[in-house]
């Protein structure tokens, strides 16, 4: 683990082992990250049950409720992170949005368990911003796409997670331990991670390594603001978002109401489609990114592109085959893959549009715009698509709904056509 240090403590060196122990852990705590968001998925029955909630309501506790304050809040807890420590203020919103996360299963009404849902989103913002900029100074270009879909990895495995262990616990115990579970292993992980994680320099892994600097806020967002294929690329994300949280979010209720499962089989169904088809997604775009940007810059936007427009037929065929569901698993797995595929090429080429002194800053203004779209709307149009459809199709509802939101994966690939040629012209030289 041999590494040299700063006058402040910040490494300027590291050996391969040590990087990759450093990217291990930033995926643990982002696995947590998604497992926290996407039990509230699994556990949607039994709560409606209980608490008696519509489906818009739900849909609201899904997105709006989590969103509002981690999209905003995100930007100023990320140019905290550029000026001080990204690894304390990972450590900080790790306690934070477990520590409600457990609170969720002490909830006795709707605005109880929004208010709860707040506080996640206020933890989580803190979280995978400073991530993003720690990953681009442990490793360097020519390895960055890979390091970021390895660490987006946490996105299926915590989807995963979080559909079949709340779904275990529901079952055999009920969705306020599952919640409580899951809160406490998250608080208890935070120390450990702050022991481990050390600060890097600011643009270690870049070759000419930028000076120290204490960058405006305001010559930021100009910089960003005058690249279109930020615009074109944040909300492409956002579009795709729409459809991918709600997706993630309703499919073990669809699975319930239209396949006829029973929770902890929609559990184990809907886990075991998002862990294969979202792990190979996220890390095959990694790659493709790492081996086709580096000879062309539009290939970051390129192969969301290609990856949304497969996903849409795949998606509407598993929703229809109700009728078989080992032919709807197949189905299923392909788009889950391709839905994420984005995550590696786009959060590259975000990182490319700066100097190294703005990354964290930069990448919460894009999760800004994609979580305000995506994560705050899509669970929420979803879920008031179907009340709005149940009096003519019941419980099918939900799953003509789904159909419907598909719509949005092709406005994020227009947008991402769009955002190829600048690119080129955007990326940010040394």
């Amino acid at each position: 683990m041999a590494s040299s240090a700063d006058a402040r403590g910040r490494l300027t060196e590291v050996t391969p082992r040590y990087r990759a122990l450093v990217l291990a852990m930033l995926l643990v705590v982002y696995t947590f990250n998604f497992l926290d968001r996407q039990i509230l998925g699994i556990l949607v029955q039994p709560i409606k049950a209980e608490l008696g909630l519509t489906d818009t309501q739900l849909g609201a506790l899904g997105g709006i409720a989590f969103a509002m304050l981690y999209s905003t809040l995100a930007i100023p807890l990320a140019l905290i992170a550029d000026r001080t420590s990204r690894s304390w203020v990972i450590t900080i919103s790790l306690g934070v949005w477990s520590a409600f996360t457990a609170l969720c299963g002490l909830a006795t009404s709707f605005w109880q368990l929004f208010a709860f849902r707040i506080g996640v989103g206020v933890g989580e913002a803190g979280g995978v911003a400073p991530s993003y900029a720690m990953i681009s100074d442990y490793f360097p270009q020519n390895q960055r796409a890979k390091a970021l879909a390895i660490y987006s990895l946490g996105i299926p495995i915590g989807l995963a997670g979080g559909s079949i262990l709340g779904g275990f616990i529901a079952a055999t115990v009920d969705w306020r331990t599952a919640f409580i579970a899951v809160g406490v292993a998250g608080v208890v992980l935070a120390p450990i991670f702050r022991l481990i994680v050390r600060e890097p320099a600011r643009g270690m892994s870049d070759p000419v390594p930028p000076p120290a600097e204490r960058v405006p806020i305001a010559r930021v967002f100009a910089i960003l603001a005058s690249k279109p294929s930020f615009w074109l690329m944040g909300f492409a994300a956002g579009f795709s978002s729409m459809c991918g949280y709600g997706l993630a979010y309703w499919m073990p209720s669809v699975l319930i109401r239209s396949f006829g499962f029973e929770l902890f089989d929609a559990a184990l169904y809907m886990g075991s489609v998002l862990l294969v088809g979202g792990s190979a997604g996220v890390l095959l775009g990694g790659v493709l990114a790492d081996k086709l940007g580096g000879r062309d810059k539009g290939a970051y936007a390129k192969l969301p592109m290609i990856a949304w427009l497969i996903t849409v037929p795949l998606f509407a065929g598993g929703l229809l085959a109700s009728g078989s569901p080992v032919l709807a698993w197949l189905l299923f797995l392909i788009p889950n893959g391709f839905n994420i595929l984005w995550l590696g090429p786009v959060t590259t080429a975000v990182q490319g549009l700066v100097p190294p002194p703005m990354r964290a800053t930069a990448s919460a203004s894009f999760l800004l715009i994609n979580n305000l779209v995506g994560l705050g709307l899509g669970s929420w149009i979803m879920g008031a698509m179907a009340d709005s459809m149940k009096a003519s199709l019941g419980d099918d509802a939900l799953r003509w709904a789904a159909i419907a939101a598909l719509g949005f994966y092709l406005v994020a690939a227009g947008l991402m056509a769009l955002a190829i040629k600048p690119l080129r012209r955007d990326w940010w030289a040394a």
